[in-house]
């Protein structure tokens, strides 16, 4: 005769509520909240980082960058200063690849600033369209292009102050145009590869996120010497585009993985 099986006692918190428990397994944490996790460490160990030690660490990443992409040059193809500020307002939310595809044609149809400004919008704007929000860069070129005739002479200036008086120029562009044309370092520039780049080596530490490009700006400017700006800015966009780049970062192939907070926590 078959043995009847045995009920189970209802625990003293079942008795209480009038429901059956069961026991739960613990939850697994899942590849999600470990990628947080480890962001999170990597996070606090920027933070307490002195500034001695980052600068140190910094000159070692400079070292590095300097072996691999030696003599890095603006991407933006360009034979003059209004050149390359053109391109530089063209390539907003833009490939500087299909941006250089856009250029010869450009630069041949509007010599120099006044025939920007004298443009005619639509056939600025046909020119210009593959690159995108064409309708805002055709005003920014043509004001800019008149900014530089009425008030410049003709002539792109080099200085900062100037530079933030013509449309389509804000800081990012004033200083690609100072650094790589004029050869005055008097900021870096912070594009979506620098922006990711300082915050993955753990060179902004004041900033919100990737782009938080005031305050980058600001931390580079404090952590890498001056003389290296223009030259590391060009660096870090290549390192960017072919090693360490936004999606999945090829961190056991990167050289600077021993100077970065942040290798190997990519899923």
């Amino acid at each position: 005769m078959a043995k009847k099986a045995k009920k189970k006692t209802p625990t003293r918190a079942a008795k209480k509520t009038g429901r059956a428990t069961r026991t739960v397994a613990p939850k697994k944490t899942t590849g999600k909240k470990k990628v947080k996790k480890r962001a999170s460490k990597v996070a606090t160990s920027r933070d307490k980082e002195s500034l001695e030690a980052r600068r140190t660490r910094a000159g070692k990443i400079i070292a590095e960058l300097d072996r691999l992409y030696h003599g890095a040059e603006c991407a933006l193809t360009h034979k003059s200063a209004l050149q390359l500020l053109v391109a530089t307002i063209l390539s907003a939310q833009c490939t500087d690849e299909r941006v250089n595809k856009v250029t010869p044609a450009l630069f041949k149809r509007f010599p120099n600033a006044k025939a920007f400004a004298d443009a005619e919008p639509a056939e600025l704007e046909e020119l210009v369209k593959s690159t995108g929000f064409f309708r805002n860069k055709t005003k920014s070129i043509k004001g800019a292009g008149r900014a530089i005739t009425d008030n410049f002479n003709g002539e792109v200036p080099d200085n900062m102050d100037d530079l933030l008086t013509i449309p389509g120029v804000a800081r990012k562009t004033a200083n690609v145009i100072l650094g790589t044309w004029f050869g005055k370092n008097i900021g870096v520039v912070v594009d979506t590869h620098i922006g990711r780049l300082a915050h993955r080596l753990g060179l902004s530490w004041r900033s919100r996120d990737s782009k938080d490009a005031v305050k980058i700006e600001q931390d580079l400017m404090e952590v890498l010497p001056q003389q290296t700006w223009t030259d590391v800015g060009h660096a870090l966009i290549y390192h960017g585009r072919q090693v360490c780049n936004a999606r999945k970062p090829d961190c056991p192939s990167c050289t600077l993985a021993d100077l970065c907070p942040s290798a190997n926590t990519f899923d």
